[in-house]
Formats: C-alpha cells, sequence, structure tokens
C-alpha cells in the first residue's frame, strides 16, 4: 500500500501564489511594452518572422486555404465546401447563417465566421475554419466582399475563406481524394435541395425566358403507362445521366431525345413533369408558335441551362415545319432546318445533360427528318389505359389494391378505349370507395355502347 503525506508548513500558501503570479504577469507586460517601445521595428518583424518560421517548421500541421474569389470570379471549392459543412453542423455550433431567396421554398444553413467545424475522412480528422480579412484595392460588387474604409482613406475589401487544416502526412490525401468528396458531397446536396423551375417563353425579359416554381406531384411510380415500358424508360434515363465521360469519348453532344405520341389524355404532359422530378430537372416549355424568327429561336435554346429538359408540345401542329424551303417568310418564321441544327447541329453542344421531348397526337405528321436516332432517340407510345394502369390509377386515387369489382372491370378494359385522364376523372367524382368504382363502370358501359341501368 502506498500512500503519501504533505508538511502543512512546506505548502505554499494561496495568496503568495496570487502575489507570484501577478508579479510574474507585470514583469511581462513591463517586458512587452519595453521591446514595443525600444526594440525597432524593423527588429521586432524579423525575431517575429523567424519565430513563425521556426513554429512552422517544427509543427506537424497543414493549413489548406480556401478563398472565395480567384480574382473576380468566384471560388467554385469555396461554394461547394460551404455547402458540404452547412450540411455537418455540429450541435455545440454557437452561430449559424440561415439563407433562402425568394423563389426557393427551403431554407439553407451555412458557418459563420470563426466557427470551427471537425471532420473526419477515411480514418483523418480535420479542421474547417471560416474566417474573414481585408485586402487593398478596388472592391467587387457582388459575394461577401464588403469595401470598408480606414484611416488613409483607401478602400479595404472584406474577404472570406476557409482554413482547413490537418497533419501534413496525409498531404496527398486531402489534395487528391478528400477535396473531390466535398465537391461530389455539395453536388448531391443541392441536388436533393433543388427547387424545380418552369421556364416559359418572355420577350419582355432580358433573357427570353421567366421561370415559376415546378410543383407538380407527378412522379414515376404514379404514372398510369405499362409497367415494362416505364422501367425501360427509367433505365435509358438512368443510363443516360451517368455517361457524361462516355459522350465524351464518343464525341457525342450530352443529350437525349425522345418522342411522347399518342392520343390526347395519355398523359403526356404528366410524363415529362414525372421525369423532371425524378431527375432534379428544370423543364423549359417552348411553344414554337411564339418564336418569332430562327435567330429567336437559337438564343431561347441557348438559354436553356444544363441538366434540365426542353419540352416542344405538339409539335406537329405548333408550327409549319414540313416545308424546309424558307420561301418570302423565311427570316419572319422558324423552319425544320433550324430545329434540326439544333437538335444535332453545332448548336446542340451549348450545354450538357439536357433531354429534348417532343410529344404529338399524330406521329404519322412528322417529317421523316425529325423521327431518326440523335433527334427522336426513344419513342414512347402512350396508350390508352390498360386493367394494370387502372389498378395504379385506383392504388393512387382510391388507395386500394383490389376489390371484388375488379374484375368486373377489367372485363370492359378488354373491350373499350378509354384515356387514363378520363379513368382518373371518374375516380374522383366520389369520396366512397364503392360510388367511385360504380360510377367508373356505368361510365365503361356508356363507352361500350351498352345501356346504363338507372
Amino acid at each position: 500500500m502506498v500512500t503519501f503525506s504533505y508538511d502543512s508548513v512546506s505548502l505554499p500558501q494561496a495568496n503568495t501564489i496570487i502575489s507570484t503570479a501577478a508579479s510574474l504577469a507585470a514583469t511581462a507586460v513591463l517586458v512587452g511594452t519595453i521591446a514595443t517601445e525600444y526594440v525597432p521595428s524593423q527588429l521586432q518583424t524579423f525575431f517575429t518572422t523567424r519565430l513563425e518560421k521556426l513554429t512552422h517548421a517544427l509543427s506537424s500541421q497543414l493549413t489548406l486555404v480556401v478563398d472565395e474569389f480567384n480574382g473576380l470570379t468566384p471560388n467554385h471549392m469555396f461554394e461547394a465546401s460551404n455547402v458540404y459543412l452547412g450540411a455537418k453542423l455540429p450541435p455545440s455550433t454557437r452561430r449559424i447563417k440561415a439563407n433562402k431567396s425568394v423563389k426557393d421554398n427551403h431554407v439553407s444553413f451555412s458557418i459563420d465566421v470563426a466557427e470551427e467545424i471537425k471532420d473526419r475522412f477515411e480514418g483523418v480528422d480535420l479542421c474547417w475554419v471560416l474566417k474573414s480579412g481585408s485586402k487593398g484595392g478596388a472592391s467587387y460588387e457582388g459575394g461577401s466582399r464588403k469595401k470598408k474604409g480606414n484611416e488613409t482613406g483607401l478602400e479595404k475589401t472584406e474577404m472570406r475563406f476557409f482554413e482547413l487544416k490537418f497533419h501534413k502526412k496525409y498531404k496527398d490525401l486531402v489534395l487528391s481524394r478528400y477535396l473531390r468528396h466535398i465537391l461530389t458531397e455539395a453536388k448531391n446536396i443541392k441536388q436533393s435541395k433543388k427547387e424545380i423551375k418552369l421556364h416559359t417563353v418572355d420577350y419582355n425579359g432580358t433573357d427570353y425566358w421567366s421561370c415559376i416554381n415546378m410543383d407538380h406531384p407527378a412522379t414515376m411510380d404514379k404514372i398510369a403507362m405499362e409497367p415494362q415500358v416505364k422501367s425501360d424508360l427509367i433505365e435509358d434515363l438512368e443510363r443516360f445521366i451517368s455517361r457524361r465521360e462516355y459522350y465524351r469519348r464518343v464525341g457525342k453532344a450530352w443529350k437525349r431525345g425522345y418522342l411522347l405520341y399518342g392520343p390526347p389524355g395519355t398523359g403526356k404532359s404528366s410524363l415529362v413533369a414525372a421525369m423532371a422530378n425524378y431527375l432534379k430537372f428544370d423543364v423549359y416549355d417552348l411553344d414554337l408558335r411564339e418564336v418569332m424568327c430562327n435567330s429567336d429561336l437559337r438564343r431561347l435554346l441557348i438559354g436553356t441551362a444544363s441538366k434540365s429538359i426542353l419540352v416542344i408540345e405538339d409539335i406537329d401542329c405548333s408550327a409549319d415545319l414540313q416545308n424546309r424551303d424558307d420561301g418570302e417568310n423565311g427570316a419572319k418564321a422558324v423552319t425544320l432546318s433550324a430545329l434540326l441544327n439544333f437538335i444535332d447541329g453545332l448548336w446542340s453542344t451549348c450545354g450538357d445533360e439536357r433531354i429534348i421531348v417532343f410529344t404529338t397526337n399524330h406521329k404519322d405528321r412528322l417529317d421523316p427528318a425529325l423521327l431518326r436516332p440523335g433527334r427522336m432517340d426513344v419513342h414512347i407510345h402512350m396508350s390508352y389505359c390498360t386493367f394494370s394502369g387502372f389498378k395504379l390509377l385506383a392504388a393512387n386515387y382510391l388507395q386500394i389494391q383490389d376489390h371484388p369489382l375488379f374484375k368486373v372491370i377489367e372485363e370492359y378494359f378488354d373491350k373499350v378505349q378509354v384515356t387514363p385522364a378520363e379513368v382518373a376523372g371518374e375516380l374522383m367524382k366520389s369520396n366512397d370507395l364503392v360510388a367511385a368504382l360504380e360510377g367508373l363502370i356505368s361510365f365503361l358501359k356508356a363507352r361500350s355502347g351498352e345501356n346504363v341501368r338507372q
């Protein structure tokens, strides 16, 4: 057994300790004052610089600086880091910044200056700090760079930057993999929170497009179409968005063309909305009848962003594109050649990861030049509602998977042609489950030519 004993007489008293500490502090202040007043500033700078260099040489820590701007250009790495760290805010964070634009529904969060965020990547500990400093010179009217006056009358610019600190032996890992990880994660975070926009032609604006939030509720699982056709479409979309390097390797523009054809009410517009929601792509709705000439068409198409769906509905009747000869009014009308040049000509390279969707009720009326692969790569027939489509609509509208009346309804679907829109309209007429199904049966009987019982 080990015991410890202390002689109370030999222990310093509390007041002695306090007195000694005060004396040391006063001495340090005095030395600092003397050094400041009597040691030349050049000599002070020399010793300070030497001390910093010695400290850095002995330190195992490496600091990576990420400026908010590269000259006058925003630094994408800073933006990605801000988004990435905003999604990793720990409970201990003391100050959080909230941001929301007028056209967005969600609120985004980011860290404030001097806040410290810890991260861990592949077993490596990393520390982020957002800092702010001033830099002399002309300021940039944007971002977070603000003018600040000083005593000399010169303007200074406030600059934000991140400091990323880690052990220097992990330098290669951070530079080669961690920064790329941040860029990828930030892209995924922004994409998941993206508000899908619906753009329409607006000649009164500066770029010919105006937009609103597209809150269409259509999703791929709610679209009433043949399961195999839907599965093939989803597979094609997934393959398209994953083939960036493939399109570059084969020398083709990263775009995909779809033709949706079928009678009215078969869900062509709803399918476009479902595709946009599935991919998180903006939608540009282009009515060729509103376009005045070929030059306006080029300006509109160039104004569409990457990761978007350009929709040209009812292309068979939206403009007289059958005649390729411009004729007398060629300069004042949209021609087929101008449209084809954008679809697969030089103008098609103005943007990446874009989808073009054409819709028509009459495929046979389209010029064969529009239908070939490279322009309309995938043709999807939006057919009349089948019994499997009805079951999906019943699950969506009535929240049922089966019912005894389904057998009667299935018999009528084998001999009548009705659109999904017509079926949905009947199911919405009553809140009562049985009444809604019986109403649909009456509608199907009438469509088939039978007498409806009163």
